[in-house]
């Protein structure tokens, strides 16, 4: 018995030593073949463009290539639901967001994952306000002229958004609740669809992230009522705020991160960290960012704990 206890205590002396030397070797090694990012909307999409422009600095650093995989259905959740069930080795990631990763828990009773318990926080990429948009030949003239109009024919009027869950629809469901109207919500596969369906003026209106409008209100193929923060925004001047514009109950800010699977390894986790923070401090992608009307969260906010608790808070909000 002696004999055997002692080989025991040998062998899990060995284990643990054996462990203690994976774990660098894994984060000095990781990764030898090319990475899956998942996009859980259309390419062109705000969401779809952050992810590109982050992940194609952070394959520099990781020395892979990081393949974006777009998958649209369902507000989102079909793609996450996919990136929650996928192996936890660090080879598939999803970028998802305030939708994917909060607005779906309460939205959809049978969701197929919970945020909290089936992803791995890995960092905040982006911060994108919320503006209310319209096709360019859309009646009202500034903010108070689309509230008026729109309560008026709220039984006409229609609003895309991508999907139920989704940025564009839980926002503009917060201004419609603000405004007490139920217009007809048009679903597309991502906001990159439905913009451009309000590009052919084929809907109304859209609550939309910035990134995904800069480029169209600047053409002058879109109008842009208010942006939904307390400031203007530096890539938009002349846009009002929502405040200033006469609606300031309407503030919304939502944000892209990048998660992976439940039970991907802290080593892992640490050096895609590191590489996307290392993105987001090279001018190059902050100015395209930037440019694009983004806000770039401060080193404290990119931790995975921030993460955590911004997923966290999020859902209880």
């Amino acid at each position: 018995m002696t004999f055997i206890r002692a080989l025991t205590g040998a062998c899990a002396a060995a284990l643990a030593s054996l462990c203690a030397f994976v774990a660098p070797a894994e984060a000095q090694t990781y990764p030898t073949r090319g990475i899956t990012m998942i996009v859980p909307f259309a390419a062109g999409g705000p969401t779809d463009v952050i992810a590109r422009i982050v992940t194609g600095h952070m394959a520099q650093t990781l020395g892979q290539s990081i393949i974006i995989e777009n998958v649209v259905g369902a507000g989102g959740t079909t793609a996450t639901t996919r990136a929650a069930r996928a192996a936890n080795d660090g080879y598939t990631l999803i970028t998802g967001h305030m939708g994917t990763h909060a607005a779906s828990v309460p939205l959809y009773p049978k969701l197929a994952y919970h945020p909290e318990k089936d992803f791995e926080p890995i960092a905040l990429l982006a911060g994108t306000p919320i503006l209310i948009l319209a096709r360019k030949d859309f009646p009202p003239k500034d903010l108070k002229e689309f509230v008026a109009y729109v309560k008026a024919n709220a039984e006409k009027v229609n609003a895309a958004h991508a999907g139920v869950g989704s940025v564009s629809h839980v926002s503009c469901e917060l201004l419609h609740s603000i405004l007490d109207i139920k217009p007809v919500g048009v679903p597309f596969n991502g906001t990159g669809p439905a913009m451009n369906a309000l590009v052919a003026g084929q809907v109304d209106y859209m609550c939309d992230q910035i990134v995904n409008a800069v480029p169209q209100i600047n053409a002058g193929t879109i109008k842009a009522y208010a942006i939904a923060t307390p400031e203007r925004n530096p890539s938009l001047p002349n846009v009002p705020t929502t405040a200033e514009a006469g609606l300031p109950k309407f503030q919304a800010q939502a944000w892209n991160a990048m998660f992976a699977p439940k039970g991907t390894s802290p080593a892992i986790l640490a050096s895609l960290n590191a590489a996307a923070n290392k993105a987001l401090d090279d001018e190059t992608v902050k100015k395209r960012l930037l440019e694009l009307g983004s806000v770039i969260p401060g080193p404290a906010e990119r931790t995975p704990e921030a993460l955590a608790t911004l997923v966290k808070n999020e859902i209880a909000k």
